[in-house]
């Protein structure tokens, strides 16, 4: 059999995905480094994809696709800075002296493009994103569309509000910048601790969007660990980058392989877990201690996972210990999420009535967030109330995107309603 012939259209649909789902929020931080302007630096990197997707099939995909893509728009926004349209709103000379001023040194000419850098440019995004100038309610969503390439629904449904509400606050966000000239540039180090809490959590928040693609390689869950443990490094002696290189870390050692069915924690072999990214994962926990020193959020998260993962040595689940590490972790960081686990363990561990008491009692916002009615299910189904915990899992799987995900809840919603 010959080899397999790749049609030319195809071929560069596969690369601009590719690029895409890599390159994007590297290339957007190039783009708007010069002048603060992120809905330009989007507006002109979509262009450059359609153009990608024109010309390629025709000429063949280039050897350096990501650095084509970063020609093409940056040639685009010289076009605007140039035309009578954008003078008229802003001097030419503005925006080459924002140039001059914000992006020396990152105008790459394609030859002269070092993807090697591009990561560095992607970190100094997300510190860019923690500006004070910009609404603290909207710094995490705004790195994970603009550097980590998510789409405001995915962002909406992390966060549990109305998707048209999220993209009108990214919008907002976005102007603000530009009006604000926002300098692209990562910080000082002795700025960097006051910005770091959104950096970490739009990280964590790459992760767990990400989590369904099981994996590491290039996978956007992987990157995310990348970025985790990169942060960590750069910053030195930070016990919350530690702590969420560990998080991500032990959580990445109980991944299953790609393609495979969605299994519960509980459900899961031990055997199968990645020892070596569990001892990765202590190791960085350990870095993060500080005796006397009060423990925060992603601390406390990670010794969630370190408690989780030490069932493959002692062979059962210290319930006791996740029912402390939780109840701690609502205490000071009681985000919707925090709150649904530590309802769930409250429920296996304590009493089922006890965990369901702690989910009716969330917000509103608990109707739009998955994981409140899988847990919902559960407790329900442990109670006895099948017909209730059969639309409970119902209304998990509707709201899960994950396809493994989908088709487990709905196995435990046909149990659940069974006879």
């Amino acid at each position: 059999m010959g080899p397999v012939l790749v049609n030319p259209g195809e071929r560069a649909a596969q690369v601009a995905e590719r690029a895409a789902r890599e390159s994007y929020g590297r290339l957007v931080a190039l783009l708007a480094a010069p002048a603060g302007d992120l809905e330009l630096a989007e507006d002109t990197l979509a262009q450059a994809f359609e153009r990608a997707l024109t010309t390629w099939p025709r000429d063949g995909v280039p050897d350096n696709p990501e650095g084509w893509l970063l020609t093409v728009a940056r040639n685009r926004q010289r076009d605007l800075w140039k035309s009578a349209a954008h003078r008229r709103s802003r001097s030419l000379e503005a925006a080459v002296d924002a140039g001059a001023e914000l992006g020396a040194g990152v105008d790459a000419t394609l030859d002269d493009l070092d993807p090697d850098r591009i990561p560095d440019r992607r970190l100094a995004l997300l510190f860019v994103c923690a500006h004070p100038a910009i609404a603290a309610d909207v710094r995490t969503p705004l790195m994970l569309q603009v550097v980590l390439g998510f789409d405001a629904a995915a962002i909406a449904r992390a966060f549990a509000v109305p998707a048209a509400a999220m993209s009108q606050r990214l919008v907002r966000a976005k102007r603000r910048i530009r009006d604000a000239r926002v300098p692209f540039a990562v910080p000082g180090r002795q700025a960097m601790p006051e910005r770091l809490p959104w950096v970490l959590e739009a990280v964590y928040g790459c992760y767990a969007l990400s989590f369904q693609d099981r994996g590491e390689g290039d996978s956007l869950a992987g990157e995310a660990r990348y970025l985790a443990v990169t942060t960590a490094r750069l910053l030195g002696d930070e016990p919350e980058a530690w702590s969420l290189a560990a998080l991500l870390t032990l959580t990445s050692a109980r991944v299953a392989a790609p393609g495979g069915p969605y299994l519960p924690l509980q459900d899961q072999d031990p055997g199968t877990w990645d020892r070596g990214l569990i001892a990765e994962g202590e190791a960085y926990l350990r870095r993060a201690g500080r005796p006397g020193r009060a423990p925060g959020r992603f601390q406390l998260e990670a010794a969630i996972q370190a408690v989780h993962c030490d069932r493959a040595r002692a062979g059962a689940t210290d319930w006791d210990a996740l029912c402390t590490l939780y109840t701690a972790l609502v205490a000071i960081a009681p985000s919707l999420g925090g709150r649904v686990a530590h309802a769930a363990v409250i429920g296996r561990a304590r009493s089922p009535g006890a965990g369901l008491e702690l989910l009716e009692a969330l917000p509103v916002e608990r109707e739009r967030f998955q994981p409140y009615h899988a847990a919902r299910g559960d407790l329900l189904a442990r109670l006895g109330r099948r017909e209730d915990a059969a639309a409970a899992y119902t209304r998990a799987a509707a709201l899960t995107t994950d396809p493994a995900a989908r088709a487990f809840l709905g196995r435990r919603a046909e149990e659940a309603g069974g006879p």
